[in-house]
């Protein structure tokens, strides 16, 4: 099944690592075949790394763009999901975390950013983050 995206103005996104800029006006993209693909509101830069959930987000985008280079990224994970899971007890959010490296060890990796941006949204509304 193809992947359907449409882009507005001078929006970008990433596809396996090239990063796509659209011109002046709306377009659609069909993508048929798998490609690791980001819009440009997924993609975090380092310096908005500031919270903890967005310090988990950071090495499974990593993972997800760059799999050459899944294992030195996966060791950051592992240790910023501990810390989060360590800090946390509500339910939903333990879930949500057990649910995220399960996508992860399944290296669904664009399914556990999905789901880490619930994570982001359950700190920024429980936690105060920004």
């Amino acid at each position: 099944m193809a992947l359907k995206l449409s882009l507005k103005p001078d929006e970008k996104l990433v596809i396996n690592g090239a990063v796509i800029a659209n011109a002046d006006r709306r377009t659609t993209l069909i993508v048929h075949n798998k490609a690791s693909i980001l819009r440009e509101k997924d993609i975090l830069q380092e310096e908005d790394i500031t919270t903890p959930a967005r310090r988990i987000y950071f090495p499974i985008m990593l993972m997800y763009m760059d799999q050459g280079q899944v294992d030195k990224y996966y060791e950051e994970f592992v240790v910023r999901m501990t810390e989060f899971m360590n800090a946390i007890s509500t339910p939903d959010a333990v879930e949500l975390c057990v649910s995220i490296s399960r996508d992860v060890m399944e290296k669904n990796y664009y399914r556990a950013l999905m789901n880490c941006k619930k994570l982001i949204t359950f700190e920024k509304t429980r936690l105060g983050g920004t």
